[in-house]
């Protein structure tokens, strides 16, 4: 996540386990500053699941992505 943070931008990564017991998503991802006009927020039931959505979304953004 260390590329995030060279262009500025917040960002964490969260996992609720009472929302996996409620079989809601239960990763989350949220980012904001830097070229983010917006923050964001993607969730999932897995991390891959979530980080996925995340990187097609700050991709969209006009973030650079190195993978």
């Amino acid at each position: 996540m260390e590329w995030l943070d060279e262009q500025g931008v917040n960002a964490m990564i969260r996992m609720d386990a009472e929302r996996l017991a409620d079989n809601a998503p239960a990763s989350t991802f949220a980012a904001s500053g830097g070229p983010l006009t917006h923050g964001m927020r993607a969730d999932g039931r897995t991390v891959q699941q979530c980080m996925s959505v995340a990187l097609a979304r700050l991709r969209d953004s006009g973030l650079s992505v190195p993978f």
